[in-house]
């Protein structure tokens, strides 16, 4: 007999019923929804949970919530307890486990979250390399505020992710053993992470190297200020990452008393500026502090033991004879750098290694304005490594190795002065400068706030980035040029010292081309159909006139798009007498892999078919000329004949410019954000 269509769908849905039964993989439910003030009974076993209310309690009394009772975790699906725009809901003594994602919270406050168990979600230990989404134990998006104490979530992708989550505060957590991370920071600011077990993050096969960079702590892409303060990071495949694959930097984060030892590769892992730890282990790993990229960063007082030891952690050897480091500067750039009080020893290799970059010999970067004092290193292979550095100063450290320094190559303005054991507290360096300054303009750089604990004399030294020193404590200077200047400033009592730094924009008076209150009059190009531009004038994010022109890209379709100026194309700007385009540029790029192809493309058109293009020698948004340039302004000057940063090709000739365009391109992530200011024919 032949069944109609409705039998048909019917038995389609008893056969699926039935396939996900044997699987261990429980059918799809209609999810409970709560919009007040519950106890659930610990004797029943629930099934999904929507949370639809706010300012209500949940209390789960160790009643389970539970989705696929068996299974492969890297197969299951849907959310335990889910909740989206409610805020001030207390969830506590509840079972999560068999989902994809055990609770998910989104746009929202004031949330409490305690008692709970959030293990045996969504689980991969097999999975490869790249990202798998967010999924796991907590998923956290756009929650401020709020409280996460004494919860659990093991056997999972990611113990506990925040997502643009400002405020909140996580204690006494155990998000241990994960395969992926066991905390994840995007974009995530002011939060408090005290004493969690964050142990164990860590996807790896036996015999295998990298891990695959799973880590026990992931920060990236703008996770500002945040406190972490005595948890467990130990075990990882890294113990604390901070990444920076967009170049988007996380900073002011305190990490204080932390242990993220025993790590497959590096304990910690950082390649961001203006952090500080203090306190820390960074113990049997294959490095302690792997901080290739860390400007104007803080060690105080941190123990890196046992790294690159034979017999344990030993991936990546890359200092000379197969060694490895306690606290390493490699592979990126290191300006004004503190190292005081740490203690580094028995690492196969150094006990602290300074290394500018060795392809070039220095000539692209060195390590640069250092302070290592009252250090304590023995039973290292060379207590202290360094080459290819400027401006370090040694002192007070207590060396006990064989090698307490070895100088390989290219280390210039190193000092060394005289210990005394009278002096045991070091001054305090304090710096005042404008925030930018005019080119050809004298500056006031003033250093007379500084201070001596014991009220001794303190002497000055300035390296103000142009190739001139200074020793006064109040310094007028003047920048020929505009551009970007490294200044480092040196406070010493004597035997100790202290620094302070400035990053330098020196501008010039132009005639700005649509970057001075110009907005309206911007347009844009784009190789796809679905990407969209905002443009605003910012008088906040500026560095010349009283505005700079910012470019909001969302949605962002991919490939490349050009904001252009003006959007009527008919500017006439003649060419004659000019020599070189300038303009300064910064952004904030949120894809997890950043840039592409080549940034900034710039064009300067008379028609659609004639125009000069400048095309960059690598991807100057990606690596910045120099490494500030990752969070601050990128100053340009390109040619109009073109140079070896930006090779020209097209026409030969134009009788004037009708308009500018400035190409970039992302692997995506809306919003891009940049900004553009002091746009100038010259």
């Amino acid at each position: 007999m032949r069944k109609n269509r409705s039998t048909v769908r019917s038995d389609l849905a008893r056969f699926a019923m039935a396939l996900a039964v044997l699987s261990g993989v429980a059918a799809a439910q209609e999810p409970l929804e709560i919009s007040q003030d519950i106890s659930l009974d610990p004797a029943k076993t629930y099934g999904p949970i929507v949370v639809r209310a706010s300012g209500i309690t949940i209390d789960g009394r160790g009643a389970w919530i539970v989705g696929a009772k068996a299974g492969n975790p890297k197969d299951f699906k849907g959310t335990g307890i889910a909740a989206a725009g409610v805020s001030k809901v207390a969830l506590k003594n509840v079972n999560v486990k068999g989902f994809e994602t055990g609770l998910r919270v989104e746009d929202a406050e004031g949330w409490t979250v305690e008692g709970c168990n959030f293990s045996g979600n969504f689980h991969d230990p097999a999975f490869g390399w790249g990202e798998n989404g967010r999924r796991g134990g907590i998923v956290l998006t756009r929650v401020r505020g709020s409280a996460f104490r004494r919860n659990r979530a093991n056997d999972v992708w990611d113990g506990c992710s925040l997502e643009e989550c400002d405020g909140n505060a996580l204690e006494e957590n155990d998000f241990s053993h994960c395969s992926n991370t066991c905390l994840k920071l995007w974009t995530s600011c002011r939060n408090t992470v005290v004493k969690n077990v964050l142990s164990h993050g860590i996807r790896i096969d036996p015999g295998e190297v990298h891990a695959r960079d799973s880590t026990s702590v992931l920060i990236e892409s703008g996770s500002n200020d945040n406190l972490f303060r005595g948890n467990d990071c130990t075990h990882g495949g890294d113990g604390i990452f901070v990444r920076v694959l967009n170049g988007w930097c996380s900073t002011g984060n305190l990490f204080e008393e932390n242990d993220a030892s025993y790590a497959n590769n590096n304990a910690v892992e950082c390649w961001a500026p203006r952090n500080r730890w203090v306190r820390n282990k960074a113990n049997h790993s294959s490095y302690g502090f792997w901080m290739g990229g860390s400007d104007q960063t803080v060690l105080i007082e941190n123990e890196a033991a046992h790294n690159g030891d034979p017999k344990g952690n030993h991936n990546s050897p890359h200092l000379p004879e197969g060694g490895h480091a306690g606290i390493v500067f490699m592979f990126g750039p290191g300006s004004h750098v503190l190292l005081r009080g740490n203690r580094c020893h028995h690492n196969n290799g150094a006990g602290i290694a300074l290394i500018g970059d060795q392809e070039s010999a220095g000539k692209k970067w060195k390590i640069r304005h250092w302070v290592v004092e009252q250090n304590e290193l023995s039973d290292n292979r060379w207590d202290i490594y360094a080459q290819h550095a400027d401006g370090v100063r040694l002192s007070a450290n207590l060396c006990r190795s064989a090698k307490p320094l070895e100088d390989a190559g290219g280390v210039t303005n190193l000092f060394q002065p005289r210990p005394d054991a009278a002096v045991k507290l070091p001054p305090v360096a304090k710096l005042s400068a404008p925030a930018t300054v005019q080119a050809g303009q004298p500056a006031v750089l003033d250093a007379l706030a500084s201070a001596d604990p014991e009220g001794r004399k303190l002497n000055f030294r300035w390296d103000l980035g142009d190739g001139t020193v200074a020793v006064e404590g109040k310094v007028t200077h003047t920048w020929k040029s505009p551009g970007f200047y490294r200044v480092g400033l040196t406070v010493d009592n004597g035997p100790l010292a202290d620094l302070a730094w400035l990053d330098a924009c020196v501008v010039e008076d132009v005639d700005e081309l649509g970057t001075e209150g110009g907005a309206a009059r911007w347009g844009f190009v784009c190789q796809t159909n679905n990407s969209r531009i905002e443009f605003a004038d910012d008088a906040e994010m500026r560095i010349s006139g009283k505005t700079s022109l910012r470019a909001r890209i969302d949605p962002y379709g991919g490939a490349r798009v050009a904001p252009l100026y003006p959007a009527s194309k008919d500017a006439k700007w003649p060419l004659k007498g000019r020599k070189e385009l300038v303009f300064w540029a910064k952004y904030l790029n949120g894809d997890v892999t950043g840039w592409q192809d080549g940034n900034p493309v710039v064009t300067l058109h008379e028609t659609e078919d004639r125009f000069i293009r400048f095309v960059p020698a690598r991807d100057w948004f990606r690596e910045p000329k120099y490494n500030e340039g990752r969070d601050g302004w990128n100053y340009y000057a390109i040619p109009l004949a073109g140079d070896e940063a930006f090779r020209r090709e097209g026409a030969k000739d134009l009788k004037a410019v009708n308009w500018i365009s400035i190409g970039v391109d992302s692997w995506g992530a809306p919003p891009l954000r940049i900004w553009i200011d002091g746009l100038a024919l010259k």
